[in-house]
């Protein structure tokens, strides 16, 4: 039998790479829950937006992760609109192998980065898998202390003073290019608040958060870490304002 990260990656091949609407009675699940702002409840809103896909959409994968029945992609979308689309996408397998549940987060691909990096390059990963629970346990402790409790004293328990490598268009690398950068987003009156972390995703060396807060505005953070001996290492993220009114009535989380 498939696993549920080989069931993702197949499914989202004939679905976003094949734009098959047929692969939607193969892996789709009849009561499949939808939390994009993209399309809203069922297979069949699902098999209209496949349908529809441009000559010139395709998908990039950069990275999976699969933590159970739950298989985080990270990738860039092109053709969805007139910019490509960088996104991270959350599907839950059911007990039957089918796609029950998605959730997503997009925002426009920047070239010109802080860092001199792109928003998805880096380690593939996932490796060290036999550190998984405790690379969770960490990143779950950074999310509760510092990111939603703000206390910014511990940040140098949780991510490394040598090697800080930023995915964030607006940082640059380091502790002290995340700093400037928190800064100037709070100049802007984008203050990073962070109200409840929702999910915890993780695969070895990367643990994926997904959660609420502001950020000048009402926001879904998707925020993916690389963890290497202990440390936070890597950092790649979506910031993705919350609209006001969905296509469904599941919420974003």
């Amino acid at each position: 039998m498939m696993g549920s990260k080989d069931i993702v990656v197949k499914a989202a091949g004939e679905l976003f790479g094949d734009k098959d609407p047929g692969a939607v009675n193969r892996w789709v699940a009849a009561d499949y829950r939808q939390h994009s702002s993209l399309a809203a409840d069922g297979p069949e809103a699902l098999r209209e937006l496949v349908a529809a896909l441009p000559d010139g959409f395709r998908y990039e994968g950069a990275r999976v992760i699969a933590d159970g029945d739950l298989v985080a992609l990270h990738g860039t979308y092109h053709g969805f609109g007139p910019d490509p689309l960088v996104a991270f996408d959350l599907f839950r397998v059911d007990a039957d192998g089918k796609l029950a549940e998605h959730w997503d987060a997009l925002t426009p691909v920047v070239t010109d980065t802080a860092s001199g990096r792109t928003q998805t390059d880096g380690a593939a990963g996932p490796a060290d898998l036999d550190r998984t629970e405790a690379n969770r346990a960490l990143v779950t402790e950074f999310a509760e202390k510092v990111l939603v409790g703000a206390d910014y004293s511990v940040l140098t328990d949780y991510i490394s003073t040598e090697t800080y490598l930023q995915h964030n268009p607006e940082a640059a690398d380091g502790l002290d290019g995340f700093g400037a950068a928190a800064a100037q987003w709070a100049e802007q009156g984008k203050n990073l608040l962070y109200k409840n972390v929702h999910k915890v995703v993780a695969e070895g060396d990367l643990v994926l958060l997904q959660s609420e807060g502001e950020f000048g505005v009402p926001v879904a953070y998707w925020d993916l870490f690389r963890v290497a001996d202990g440390k936070i290492v890597e950092h790649w993220d979506v910031i993705a304002p919350v609209p006001a009114e969905l296509p469904h009535s599941n919420g974003l989380f």
